[in-house]
């Protein structure tokens, strides 16, 4: 049930709304001073607050402000018998949903109440749908119990209370987008927009659109004003991706960025002021790609401010398990019951060598699951499950034959198509392999 805090020091006004809210179905609590409306808030928790504003001990348009201080998910509606303009102006500056002046506005109170308390609830939904965010995008998202990757987590989450730019190196498909969002959602500026772009997505001329935004008639088809990525990023976090491909003529124009937070966009004369946080990664050795030509050694020096490299699959061969049972989960339905499945232990002298992406790791746990049949699906665990992935990411020489045929039956596949589709998958990843010389 909805709940009111009515604050008011005449006990008839309090009685009388208390029974008018009552009939609407609203549980009421009620407080005759600005010191017992602090301690029913703090032992009530209501939805909106019901506040004159003359009360004994202070004034109500001040209690308002701090009410949303102590409980910002409270709607604060205030109440007076004298209204006038700068006390209003006020009270909505302090935090109140509305000011309204009693018995000329009685017949408003109850819709005003009712849409006061959906925006109390939308405010806990967006608080509880933020917290969920920024659980999903928090370091313990991050998978892994190796040295390397733990290294890497804890330069990151040094770097997230800091506002330095920051480089995420490492090779495609190792998570730098993860890391990018953890960085952002741990950092002061994580109740602002994280925007990702990819450089290598986009020709020069799209990207400076794309990035900087531009005026109304600036080029063909510029029809109108357009924002870009920097300004709608403002105050939070942009994450360029793949910075490598970034033309050399944009390179100038991002070190500008990072040297004033100012840049001009296409046609106009005046430049946009932003203040955005910048986090860069590729996949290339850009200090080979500086003495190439291809990339400008002050821009690096610049993004380069705190540098976190991350490792592959390669580098920790250990964590794939972690990940094949983590992603065998996200892909399962819920178990419909016990299963007897074979455990890791039984297949630990296997050795396992894998070519280094966990992106590539997930495509294979949903393509496999997808191959399964959907009866005898829901009865595999995902310990099983995850097994039968690392069979797949296993060269033809080391994986056992049985193994496959184990597989086959656990999951209740196709017994020809599944082989040949498994030899494929092998096949690839020996061509994976080799081209990574391993």
């Amino acid at each position: 049930m909805n709940k009111i805090l009515i604050i008011d020091d005449e006990v008839q006004i309090r009685s009388l709304l208390a029974r008018m809210l009552e009939l609407e179905g609203y549980e009421v609590c009620q407080a005759g001073d600005c010191k017992a409306a602090i301690k029913q808030l703090e032992i009530q928790s209501p939805d909106v607050a019901l506040c004159d504003v003359f009360l004994p001990d202070g004034n109500g348009v001040d209690l308002a402000l701090n009410i949303k201080k102590i409980a910002p998910n409270v709607e604060v509606i205030l109440l007076t018998a004298h209204g006038n303009i700068p006390d209003g102006v006020q009270a909505i500056k302090n935090g109140a949903f509305d000011y309204i002046t009693k018995g000329d506005d009685n017949n408003k109170i109850i819709p005003l109440i009712s849409r006061a308390v959906e925006k109390a609830k939308m405010n806990v939904r967006l608080e509880k749908l933020e917290k969920k965010v920024g659980q999903m995008y928090s370091f313990d998202s991050i998978l892994g119990e190796s040295k390397v990757l733990k290294e890497s987590v804890s330069l990151a989450q040094k770097v997230s209370v800091t506002d330095v730019p920051v480089l995420l190196t490492g090779e495609t498909g190792t998570g730098k987008e993860v890391f990018a969002q953890a960085i952002h959602y741990n950092s002061k500026r994580s109740k602002q927009n994280f925007v990702a772009v990819n450089c290598s997505s986009f020709s020069k001329e799209l990207l400076e659109s794309e990035m900087f935004g531009h005026k109304a008639g600036s080029f063909t088809g510029a029809l109108k004003d357009k924002k870009g990525l920097f300004e709608e990023a403002n105050n939070g976090t942009i994450f360029l991706d793949e910075i490598g491909e970034m033309a050399f003529e944009l390179q100038a124009k991002l070190l500008r960025i990072l040297e004033t937070g100012e840049y001009i966009k296409i046609g106009d004369t005046k430049p946009t002021r932003v203040n955005v946080r910048i986090i860069a990664a590729t996949n290339r050795n850009l200090q080979e790609e500086i003495k190439a030509g291809h990339f400008r050694e002050d821009l690096f020096y610049r993004l380069s401010v705190f540098q976190v490299h991350l490792p592959s699959l390669r580098e920790r061969t250990g964590d794939i398990r972690i990940l094949a049972t983590a992603f065998a989960k996200s892909v399962l339905p819920v178990p419909g019951g016990p299963t007897r499945s074979a455990p890791f232990g039984s297949f630990a002298p296997i050795p396992v060598y894998f070519p280094g992406l966990c992106r590539k790791s997930t495509t294979s746990c949903k393509d496999s699951f997808a191959s399964s049949s959907p009866a005898t699906s829901k009865n595999v665990t995902p310990v099983c499950f995850s097994i039968y992935i690392l069979a797949l990411l296993l060269p033809i020489p080391i994986m056992p034959p049985p193994l496959d045929i184990f597989f086959i039956r656990k999951l209740n596949m196709n017994t020809r198509s599944t082989i040949g589709r498994i030899t494929v998958m092998k096949i690839s990843m020996i061509s994976e392999l080799a081209v990574s010389g391993i």
